[in-house]
């Protein structure tokens, strides 16, 4: 399934990243405002690999879009953003975008960060759909997770973009830039404390000790390290 929904209010844009995508094999719906965006995606919601949203429109914004997505939806979501302001792409990234991308940008960046998430979030059907830790369940076609109770532990899209990447290198030594640039696209400086920040919200999740961890643990001038063991399904 590779249906994209893309919203942006440039007409050219559309079609160059229409035709710039079929090329590459995928299926691409437009629309043109935050209106024809939700008829759009009440019609194909359950068809869809992947939401592209502008930040800026005509009748709304893709914030607003984005929240109205995530109530209904899983989907993995790109935001582009013409601001140079990194609140706006953090507050993208809190609201449970997966992603985003700074204008001006080329459809080659975008078809890279697509291919990136579907990869992530277990599009390619070969990857594992379960992971498995200390009585929890990732699900990677629902995007959910769920302790040994059942009960459903709320995830953000970092959330679980950082949760899925860490299950699926379990024992590895991860260094922080690997880690950001697999869960927001670039690489972190060293004073930014941004990913540091989102692994200690994950560890609240788990209930993993944020003073004495025992699943994302800290290797000292090295990174972090999921030491769980993990199995994985189809189900």
């Amino acid at each position: 399934m590779r249906k994209i929904l893309i919203v942006d209010d440039d007409q050219k844009t559309r079609t160059l990243l229409k035709a710039y995508l079929e090329k590459n094999q995928y299926e691409v719906r437009l629309a043109h405002d935050g209106a024809a965006f939700l008829a759009e995606f009440q019609r194909y919601a359950l068809e869809l690999s992947l939401v592209i949203l502008d930040v800026m429109l005509p009748d709304t914004d893709g914030f607003a879009l984005c929240k109205i997505v995530r109530r209904k939806s899983n989907v993995p979501i790109i935001m582009l953003t013409a601001s140079s302001d990194e609140t706006d792409r953090v507050v993208g990234l809190e609201l449970g975008a997966d992603d985003y991308i700074a204008k001006p940008y080329s459809p080659r960046e975008l078809l890279a960060r697509i291919k990136a998430i579907h990869r992530r979030t277990g599009i390619d059907h070969a990857a594992p759909r379960f992971y498995r830790f200390v009585g929890f369940t990732l699900d990677a076609v629902e995007r959910t997770l769920h302790d040994g109770a059942g009960q459903l532990v709320p995830l953000t899209g970092l959330d679980y973009q950082l949760l899925k990447y860490f299950v699926e290198h379990a024992g590895d030594i991860l260094d922080r830039n690997v880690l950001a640039e697999e869960t927001r696209g670039r690489d972190v400086g060293p004073m930014d404390r941004s990913l540091d920040v989102q692994i200690s919200k994950l560890r609240l999740r788990l209930n993993d000790d944020g003073k004495q961890p025992h699943l994302i643990k800290t290797v000292r001038g090295a990174g972090y390290v999921f030491s769980a063991d993990v199995t994985t399904g189809q189900g």
